[in-house]
């Protein structure tokens, strides 16, 4: 089973919308209203792909209560922690004409003393008395909690014998670094704002220096690249181009690392399969959601190279 985390978890609302205009009035065309988070979004990919899951983070209020249900309705297994802090919203918007997507994340509420602690007791409660393959730990962190949220969970990890895989930015990606998770996958723009070097290559071997082991890096259109501890780079992409709502296309991949971890698969095959199922993304209207068709038509269109230091 894949545990997946999530601190800071969301009712994520999209609106579709004809064509996106800045400054213009819109008349909308369809809302969508499903859990969200980047967690529960790698959770539901893993879901739709038939993979065990459960899912776990802290929720509270009327909004926490919709993000439970709507895993209900949809048959994802979930153990959330409760708080009296309100869940939050995001809210996207997209254009039917070309697929462009403008998102507004709220940050969360501020988490009560102790809210961390009783997460983490969370956490070693549900590795303690189940099996679990893989801990993924992904997101946003709320306003209060520590930026070595994702160092203790992957301390959590390495203490249960669990690979973690963290999907973090700024200083929760950098907070992380000093537990040395098993895999951190920032993409492009996330590399270079905790590196400040333009290379991704140099940039995830900055993070690697730091403690990281394998650093994965989205790179958007063109593909996904990963350097393992021994210096061996293995880039993916896709051989055609798409348009669509990019939205969950990272925890896509995310989910798609998890599985290869999980299976044992090598990194080739693991960075084939995470360009295709967050290429399926692309085309899905919501995050957190693919079409095993495309996933198996897009699977067959993927490009490898391995390159050694």
């Amino acid at each position: 089973m894949i545990l997946t985390v999530t601190p800071n978890p969301a009712l994520d609302v999209t609106y579709d919308v004809e064509h996106l205009t800045p400054h213009g009035s819109h008349r909308v065309l369809a809302v969508h209203e499903v859990a969200g988070g980047k967690g529960i979004n790698v959770a539901s990919v893993l879901h739709r792909l038939g993979r065990d899951v459960l899912v776990t983070g802290v929720v509270g209020g009327p909004t926490g209560d919709q993000v439970r249900a709507d895993l209900d309705r949809r048959g994802i297994p979930h153990r959330f922690a409760r708080s009296s802090a309100p869940t939050r919203r995001t809210t996207t918007v997209v254009g039917r004409d070309d697929g462009e997507a403008t998102a507004f994340n709220e940050p969360g509420w501020p988490w009560p003393d102790g809210s961390w602690m009783a997460l983490l007791d969370h956490v070693a409660g549900l590795l303690a008395e189940r099996p679990v393959s893989v801990l993924v730990a992904s997101g946003s962190l709320p306003p209060g909690a520590p930026d070595h949220a994702f160092a203790d969970l992957t301390l959590l990890g390495r203490d249960a014998g669990v690979p973690v895989v963290v999907d973090g930015s700024r200083d929760a990606l950098l907070g992380a670094l000093a537990a040395g998770p098993d895999v951190v996958k920032p993409n492009r723009e996330e590399l270079l704002d905790v590196t400040h070097v333009d290379d991704p290559v140099l940039g995830a071997k900055v993070l690697q220096d730091k403690g990281a082991r394998h650093v994965v890096v989205s790179l958007g259109a063109d593909g996904i690249m990963a350097v393992s501890p021994t210096g061996t780079t293995v880039r993916a992409w896709l051989g055609e181009r798409l348009r669509g709502n990019a939205t969950g296309a990272g925890d896509s991949a995310v989910a798609a690392l998890a599985a290869s971890i999980a299976r044992g698969d090598d990194w080739a095959d693991g960075l084939a399969d995470a360009v295709a199922w967050s290429a399926a993304a692309v085309l899905r209207p919501t995050a957190g959601d693919v079409d095993p068709d495309d996933v198996e038509r897009l699977r067959a269109a993927v490009r490898v190279e391995t390159l050694e230091d």
